[in-house]
């Protein structure tokens, strides 16, 4: 898991209270028919993608699936001697998210709650065709973002995990944060507290659940 540390900041997304009042299972009628969610948890290392992503798991109790979990052998053991992933290591990888995000829509979630950094907008393009698959799904990107060092910071006090700080470094080398093109995104500046940070991620979602867009 990859924690939110504390240092707080504003947050660049605008918030509103989320209770249990009002999230996606009280919303009853208000959640548009036959629709099916991707939510993808996006961002560098350490910005907090597993706490975010489970924390939505969680509260509108949709599946989740790490996307770290299915890298190959190979890759994993590139970034532990950190070696940087090249294009041709990621796109069996992305494309086996993709698909078992599907294959879960397919069992009858409502939606599925997945991790994946997609640093480059050709890596989200590759999640972002889902809809092509089963149309039915809407794809929405949660893209966590703070300053390279208060990401290194976070990385360094990890413990057991193959990510090291160089690895963050080659990160953010390649990182092509999302442009105002990409309207699926919902941008949030997790430099803040953990729990402000988890309320505006659980307030967007619910509210794009809700009007089923």
């Amino acid at each position: 898991m990859d924690p939110l540390g504390p240092n707080p900041q504003p947050i660049d997304a605008k918030m509103t209270p989320v209770t249990s009042s009002n999230t996606i299972a009280k919303v009853g009628g208000q959640q548009a028919p036959h629709v099916h969610h991707i939510w993808l948890v996006t961002g560098p290392a350490g910005c907090g993608k597993s706490t975010v992503a489970q924390h939505l798991s969680e509260s509108l109790e949709l599946p989740y699936l790490e996307g770290d979990a299915f890298h190959p052998e190979a890759n994993i053991e590139k970034m532990a001697n950190g070696i940087p992933l090249t294009d041709a290591d990621r796109w069996d990888w992305l494309t086996l998210l993709r698909e078992e995000s599907l294959r879960q829509l397919a069992t009858g979630a409502e939606g599925v709650v997945l991790t994946c950094s997609a640093l480059k907008r050709k890596y989200r393009d590759v999640i972002r065709v889902a809809p092509y698959f089963s149309h039915d799904v809407l794809v929405h990107f949660i893209y966590l973002h703070a300053p390279e060092s208060v990401l290194l910071e976070r990385v360094g006090l990890r413990q057991g995990h193959y990510m090291g700080a160089n690895m963050v470094r080659s990160q953010f080398e390649i990182l092509e944060p999302p442009t105002a093109e990409e309207t699926d995104v919902i941008s949030i500046d997790v430099s803040g507290p953990v729990p402000g940070v988890l309320n505006v991620a659980l307030s967007q979602a619910t509210n794009k659940m809700s009007q089923g867009v």
